[in-house]
């Protein structure tokens, strides 16, 4: 990820033009903080963390379908292969940032690139708290296990449905053409799971 810095004029303004706006203010918290990321990072920082969350949620997804299709599901197993997955891929994402400022800033990360940095990371983080708190229930059996991880499922896709529209929607596309890429968008996530699920179960 290229800091904010990347992104300003020598007189510190930024570049004004279409598609470097962000979306109107109001709507669900992804959207909310998409906007507070925006007015800290810039368009580039948005994209990082929305690429984190993607990659956060796949990585979930995967796990948690594995577990689905396990003969013998256990509570505490499903919920801490799902926080190390996704705090596993969160770090990784943190750190390819740090060394992508690195390469293209020639200096460590300060200030403000720290803010969006971890603002970013946070995106990646926050995949797994509902999630992860279903499966907690589940462990202490105030809910049934097998209805938690169906659950847990079903707000990974409602995640991803959502980053896939958020994209879509400030796109300047026709509305066939938002429906063709939100489409393909969705069929490509279904592969991506597809492939994460068979490499876990090989």
């Amino acid at each position: 990820m290229t800091p904010a810095s990347a992104d300003e004029t020598a007189d510190g303004a930024r570049p004004k033009d279409a598609h470097d706006r962000p979306a109107p203010e109001g709507g669900s918290s992804m959207q909310r903080r998409y906007d507070r990321l925006f007015n800290t990072g810039g368009s580039r920082a948005v994209g990082a963390y929305l690429r984190e969350r993607i990659y956060a949620t796949f990585t979930g997804l995967a796990i948690i379908l594995v577990i689905a299709g396990s003969d013998h599901e256990d509570a505490d197993h499903a919920l801490l292969a799902l926080l190390f997955g996704v705090i596993g891929i969160t770090i990784a994402g943190l750190v390819s940032d740090v060394v992508s400022h690195l390469a293209v800033e020639g200096e460590f990360p300060h200030g403000r690139d720290w803010i969006v940095l971890t603002r970013v990371a946070g995106g990646g983080l926050s995949t797994v708290a509902v999630p992860g708190g279903l499966l907690f229930l589940g462990w202490l059996e105030i809910i049934d296990l097998s209805t938690a991880i169906s659950a847990a499922a079903i707000v990974y896709i409602v995640t991803l449905a959502l980053i896939g529209w958020l994209a879509v929607r400030r796109s300047h596309a026709r509305w066939w053409e938002r429906v063709l890429a939100l489409g393909i968008l969705i069929g490509l996530g279904l592969l991506v799971i597809a492939l994460q699920t068979l490499a876990k179960l090989v």
